[in-house]
């Protein structure tokens, strides 16, 4: 049996190479990677594609985590349940759990739906705590930056003296797109 592993990061800004690192340790011959991809989305290229090179009774998938492979119940034990129809198995190596028997098929379903309830639990006190911050005046999101903001007339005594964008964000600690909005602040 072949293990074909799967990993997902969700922003571009993550490294997948722990995850890729476990599944090349735990003997997986190939590893499909969505980067920037929301576990939320049904569709995943990098997913789609390894579902459709996966050969039936010949193939298992290997995830690191069960939340890299859905983000809800639901959508996790219905891809689980497709895999299985088709003779291939599912292993996820953090928890420990594999479908090769009803003990593995039963403790993933389990575990899903504790997983389901800890992110249901965490939005739902996200929401709290914005509306709680609304009540007390302060709304959620960065604050925004206006021509008093001291980097903003950092970077303006920067590029009076001369200095190109680039070099004013190694100065300032940003990046040359951010100095350009600085510089554009206040002149629309």
């Amino acid at each position: 049996m072949a293990s074909i592993g799967y990993a997902r990061v969700s922003t571009v800004d993550q490294n997948a190479q722990l995850q890729m690192d476990a599944l090349k340790q735990a003997g997986c011959e190939r590893v499909f990677v969505d980067q920037g991809v929301s576990g939320t989305r049904a569709s995943r290229p990098e997913l789609d594609r390894m579902l459709d090179h996966l050969r039936p009774g010949q193939d298992e998938v290997v995830v690191w985590k069960l939340d890299r492979l859905g983000r809800n119940t639901r959508n996790l034990l219905a891809l689980i349940d497709d895999l299985e129809s088709r003779g291939i198995h599912f292993r996820s190596l953090t928890e420990g759990i594999a479908t090769t028997g009803p003990m593995g098929t039963a403790m993933l379903t389990v575990m899903s739906a504790f997983a389901q309830l800890e992110r249901d639990q965490l939005a739902e006190r996200t929401r709290a705590g914005m509306a709680a911050a609304a009540e007390h005046g302060r709304k959620a999101g960065r604050r925004e930056v206006t021509t008093a903001h001291a980097k903003v007339k950092r970077t303006r005594e920067l590029k009076d003296q001369g200095l190109r964008p680039a070099d004013i964000g190694k100065v300032i600690g940003a990046s040359r797109a951010t100095v350009y909005r600085y510089l554009s602040l206040g002149r629309e």
